[in-house]
């Protein structure tokens, strides 16, 4: 399956020969015209990876992406900024507020998708790295003998109350399996599905929760209660 992109651009001529030229090569995209467009595609779905426009009417690239960032789901979203302001200080309140990459308009396309597909190989060997030997069950070990400690220093349980965190049965399913250590393969097998379905899985669990890799989420579920 190609990588799922957003493109967020206010003017019809550029939003569409980019989307052609993505599409042509080999990506799967989804087009909004403005940002509050685009934050409501994302409660739909949550793509691989966003291309925003900087100057956009009412809510600019610079607030969509700290809207983006301040919600745990879209913390580690890849975004590229697209625009027409190239001054250095342009770059660096996009690098400040937290995007990827930062191409002035006009641009190569060439340049665009190497930089997408560069920012999608990295997030992938990312999963990759984490899929391969853990300390899951080394984390699992220090966490029970935390609580233990805490509970027989103070008498009353140490484990917090669980975090409320909307995940789909399919989510929840893949965070167990991934909390016993098994590999994206093993997950797949289990469930039925592909590799690349469960990589996704895994990134809207990374998003969720604002971990940036397996070993976090496994550590952060442990300690919310949201898995055993």
């Amino acid at each position: 399956m190609s990588a799922q992109l957003l493109l967020v651009d206010d003017e019809p001529g550029v939003r569409e020969a980019v989307k052609d030229y993505l599409q042509e090569s080999d990506f799967s995209v989804e087009v909004a015209s403005n940002a509050t467009d685009a934050w409501q595609m994302l409660q739909q779905r949550t793509p691989d990876l966003v291309i925003s426009d900087v100057m956009m009417p009412q809510v600019d690239g610079y607030q969509f992406l700290k809207q983006m960032r301040d919600d745990p789901r879209f913390k580690s979203l890849p975004v590229v900024f697209l625009t027409a302001r190239g001054m250095t200080s342009d770059r660096i309140l996009g690098y400040q507020a937290g995007c990827d990459a930062y191409l002035p308009k006009p641009f190569d396309p060439d340049e665009l998708v190497a930089i997408v597909e560069n920012l999608l190989e990295r997030r992938k060997a990312t999963f990759a790295s984490a899929d391969g030997s853990t300390d899951l069950e080394d984390i699992k070990a220090q966490i029970a003998a935390i609580k233990e400690m805490l509970q027989g220093r103070s008498g009353i349980s140490a484990t917090p109350p669980p975090i409320r965190i909307d995940l789909t049965p399919r989510e929840q399913s893949v965070l167990d399996l991934v909390a016993q250590g098994l590999m994206n393969k093993e997950i797949a097998r289990r469930l039925n599905t592909s590799v690349r379905n469960v990589e996704k899985y895994v990134s809207r669990l990374f998003s969720k929760t604002g971990t940036n890799s397996r070993t976090e989420l496994v550590r952060y579920a442990l300690e919310h209660g949201l898995t055993q």
